[in-house]
């Protein structure tokens, strides 16, 4: 990764979390373009209501809403399976030359599993109930999983929670927080 690869993968934090049978993702809203601020309020988070699926991205824009329309596309083709549709765009994305220099990241959640697609095709299923990506990522998770294992709050407190301790770390994070729920 090249020095202008990492200032373009900086721009966000997403979180999700299922706790009790619910589930939510939420995203901050800042987007930054180098070193500057060029916008307060993105939303980062999708609810594919087709599937009932949430899903959240991190880096470039235009390859985030590429993989999106893409994942979408493989939602449709295995009828919602989550595990089939990301483990197919998985494949794409590491065989496939244009895929292959997207830079984005995402999360999705059926509300039962949570699973991250990694810029270089890789599908993973955090072993708790909590996942994180972006910049500010590292700072929600850690939050996420204090709040997780130390408390009782409900999912959508513990993504709130969580992006509001990782805005006050994070210079690419802003308190404009964007929330759905499963």
């Amino acid at each position: 990764m090249n020095e202008s690869d990492s200032i373009r993968m900086t721009g966000t934090t997403v979180v999700a979390v299922i706790r009790d049978g619910k589930c939510a993702m939420g995203s901050d809203g800042q987007v930054t373009l180098g070193d500057t601020v060029v916008k307060h309020g993105a939303r980062k988070i999708r609810k594919l209501s087709d599937w009932n699926v949430l899903a959240g991205f991190a880096g470039s824009a235009s390859d985030s809403m590429a993989l999106l329309e893409r994942f979408e596309g493989k939602l449709s083709e295995y009828k919602g399976n989550l595990v089939r549709a990301a483990s197919d765009l998985g494949r794409e994305w590491r065989t496939d030359r244009v895929l292959r220099r997207l830079e984005a990241m995402m999360i999705v959640t059926d509300g039962n599993r949570i699973l991250l697609l990694s810029g270089n095709g890789e599908v993973l299923e955090p072993d708790d109930a909590i996942t994180a990506v972006g910049s500010g990522g590292p700072y929600a998770l850690a939050a996420g999983r204090a709040l997780l294992r130390n408390t009782d709050l409900e999912a959508v407190e513990i993504v709130r929670k969580s992006l509001e301790i990782a805005s006050e770390i994070c210079i690419y994070t802003n308190g404009k927080i964007n929330i759905e729920e499963l």
